[in-house]
């Protein structure tokens, strides 16, 4: 990967904090939800309840498509990125806690949630792998994309 096109995906992984990830229902069709991610570099974790659905989703096919971008006045302004990537449950004591910190982090001045660390019975984190990026910044022409192979 072109090392400009690695700076600009890891700032805008970087400067946000929700994304919107489909998975597959059992039935084929794509389901959407927005969920709160962490990165490490290009690997980016998410949480999710262990009998949520995207977690049966992803138990059953690890194919996910995701987006990260934010509103913006202009349209000519508009930056982001989506992302074909695979999920893989996180079993690792080690790196399911490494992710955990990360998530929590991410929220630095959360006020009022005084809760416990979720627990792996409880919770499931996944760490998706990015296998194809494609990077919009309109600033370069309306709709402009670059398509990165990761």
């Amino acid at each position: 990967m072109d090392e400009t096109f690695r700076r600009k995906i890891l700032q805008l992984l970087n400067q946000h904090r929700t994304m919107r990830i489909a998975t597959l229902r059992p039935d084929g069709w794509p389901q959407v939800t927005t969920v709160g991610y962490a990165n490490d570099g290009l690997a980016i974790y998410f949480l999710c309840g262990a009998d949520s659905q995207k977690a049966a989703n992803l138990a059953r096919d690890d194919r996910v498509s995701l987006a990260v971008d934010s509103d913006t006045a202009q349209v000519m302004d508009i930056t982001g990125l989506s992302m074909a990537a695979r999920a893989k449950i996180v079993t690792d004591p080690a790196e399911f806690e490494k992710a955990l910190r990360f998530l929590i982090s991410r929220y630095p001045n959360q006020k009022g949630l005084d809760l416990p660390m979720p627990k792996t019975s409880d919770v499931c984190v996944f760490r998706l792998t990015p296998t194809i990026v494609s990077l919009l910044d309109y600033s370069l022409g309306f709709g402009h994309t670059d398509l990165i192979a990761c």
